[in-house]
């Protein structure tokens, strides 16, 4: 088997109204992604999907468009795509970077992987180790008002985890915490999320300040490439720290164990470069004794999926007791698909079709798609 092209479809899938997304990295109504083809001279397509933001990994619509033309397509195009330690190496030597493109061109090699032999991803993965896939919803950045409406929503929708994005001004961050805590009650588990968007004396004392709304952790408070600040924070304060945006690179997961910097890391194909990447950074999870969860940059449908096959088969990945991020399709207008993943909530089932397990749908993609 060969590839014989790499169709690229550049697409702009809105957010619902009222369900727009505000963090420390700013407000996003829309979201530029790319939709990738991996075509095959034995027939059999692969779906891939980069989710990309400039301010998270200095990926744009455009820039993948042209990395994939100009970069991965000559140097994949004849090469066996079920080849995907080697073509991984042909990537990572032939452009450095660019995380969520190459995911999504791995991504689609794993799903004609699975197709050529009638396979779901997690199979191939090893098995499942969890029939179903635990999410969490969000309340994006509010003021006090609108986190409560927000919580009151995703509470009605049956979630039993919620997370409230802060790291914008302390004193806010605080009382929005507070209030989506009142609407949880005390027993529906919250965690928090700051996007880099805390100092460290800022996180010290927000958490501190916190230390009575139970949270069961807190994302990624202070900006990355200071595992050492982060290790000092983890010793200052009883709620757990999870690496996010501090964990792309297989060598960032092994500094942040080494520094014993957090109590979890958030993983997923995106953010790694791909499946086969994420499985490598759940080893060195595995390795210093630390669980994972699913983060999410709102995927679409594909991304989504291939999020869920990631999440079913390592133990380590523990969403029983750590939610996933695998909601991107609740907050979006449209996932692309011809029939949709059933996200839940409370929990997320993962697909049984051949490889990813999910089909385009042509309609959505005419619609959404902006060349």
């Amino acid at each position: 088997m060969k590839i014989v092209r790499i169709e690229t479809i550049p697409v702009s899938v809105p957010l619902k109204k009222g369900m727009t997304a505000k963090t420390a990295h700013g407000e996003l109504v829309s979201s530029p992604y790319v939709i990738l083809r991996v075509h095959t001279d034995q027939g059999l397509i692969g779906l891939g999907e980069a989710t990309l933001a400039a301010l998270w990994s200095g990926e744009s619509q455009a820039a993948a468009v042209a990395v994939i033309r100009d970069y991965l397509a000559p140097a994949l195009v004849g090469r066996d795509p079920r080849d995907i330690t080697r073509i991984r190496h042909v990537m990572d030597t032939t452009i450095k970077l660019n995380p969520f493109t190459k995911a999504a061109v791995e991504m689609a090699l794993w799903d004609i992987a699975g197709k050529a032999v009638g396979l779901p991803v997690w199979r191939l993965l090893g098995g499942k180790v969890r029939e179903k896939v635990r999410i969490k919803l969000v309340v994006w950045a509010r003021d006090v008002a609108g986190s409560r409406s927000m919580a009151e929503e995703h509470l009605a929708r049956g979630v039993t985890c919620i997370k409230v994005k802060t790291g914008l001004d302390p004193a806010a961050d605080i009382a929005r915490v507070r209030a989506v805590r009142e609407v949880c009650g005390p027993d529906v588990p919250m965690t928090i999320d700051a996007n880099c968007g805390w100092t460290i004396q800022q996180a010290g004392t927000c958490l501190r300040a916190l230390a009575d709304a139970n949270l069961l952790l807190a994302e990624q408070p202070i900006p990355p490439g200071d595992p050492q600040g982060m290790a000092e924070l983890r010793r200052a304060t009883q709620t757990p720290i999870m690496a996010d945006e501090s964990i792309f690179t297989l060598q960032d997961a092994w500094l942040l164990t080494t520094h014993r910097a957090v109590d979890l890391l958030s993983v997923y194909p995106g953010k790694h470069g791909g499946i086969a990447a994420t499985a490598e950074i759940v080893a060195v999870a595995r390795a210093a004794g630390i669980r994972c969860t699913i983060g999410s940059n709102l995927e679409l449908g594909i991304g989504t999926a291939a999020m869920l096959h990631v999440a079913a088969a390592f133990p380590e990945i523990d969403t029983d007791a750590f939610p996933a991020d695998t909601i991107g399709p609740f907050y979006h207008e449209a996932d692309l698909l011809t029939r949709p993943l059933d996200l839940g909530p409370p929990a997320a089932l993962v697909p049984d079709g051949p490889g990813l397990g999910v089909e385009l749908d042509e309609s959505q993609l005419k619609r959404w798609r902006v060349d």
